[in-house]
């Protein structure tokens, strides 16, 4: 994995928050992690494939984005542009390395900025699913933030029926803490029990398996 600083990053050379999300590039090989940025609300293909996203079952299930059309796309790729200029959440889009394809989205945010909790989430369009990209996207964006960010903690909670998620934490060394009871109402309305994962900073990288 490579990293670069975006830009934006090396032009504002002030005071650094330490428990600040700094515009990063992480470079998988295949795939590209990327900051979503105000530019990508005038691309017609990524709009489309927000809106192909919020129109998914299963991402209308488990992790619902207001992208119904382009100009919901579009605001809603401003707001994540908004995350990164406060340091308060790092949402990469995940692109296909060779032709720019959306596949998805990683988002590292802030629970308790000042204690180092974070939390940890992401998506898939169907496409991009079954190929390692999310265990391998979220296990980057998880050590670029113990290395960068001084988080202490990240979390994942996702609803008990929510099986690649609980597969996933477990491929990246979240390990189970327990069931947080009807914890959050998901895209179908209704308050779900979910498992909750978590990794500490002073946590061993887990062993990759063959074919991740």
């Amino acid at each position: 994995m490579s990293t670069s600083s975006s830009p934006q990053a090396a032009q504002n050379p002030g005071p650094v928050d330490r428990k600040s999300f700094i515009r990063t590039t992480l470079d998988l090989g295949d795939v590209v992690l990327r900051p979503w940025s105000r530019e990508d609300a005038g691309s017609e293909a990524v709009l489309d494939g927000l809106v192909a996203a919020g129109a998914d079952p299963a991402i209308a299930l488990w992790n619902p984005i207001a992208t119904a059309d382009r100009d919901a796309a579009r605001s809603w790729v401003e707001a994540r542009d908004g995350g990164w200029e406060r340091g308060a959440a790092a949402t990469f889009a995940a692109l296909d390395a060779a032709d720019g394809t959306l596949l998805g989205n990683v988002t590292l945010r802030w629970v308790d900025r000042a204690d180092g909790l974070a939390m940890i989430g992401y998506w898939l369009l169907p496409a991009a699913r079954g190929r390692g990209f999310a265990t391998r996207a979220t296990g980057a964006v998880t050590s670029w933030g113990f290395a960068t960010a001084d988080a202490r903690r990240i979390e994942i909670a996702h609803a008990v029926g929510n099986e690649t998620s609980c597969r996933v934490a477990d491929r990246c060394g979240y390990l189970p803490e327990g069931t947080l009871r009807d914890s959050h109402r998901f895209g179908d309305g209704k308050y779900h029990d979910e498992h909750l994962h978590a990794r500490l900073a002073t946590d061993p990288e887990p062993a990759r398996t063959e074919g991740e």
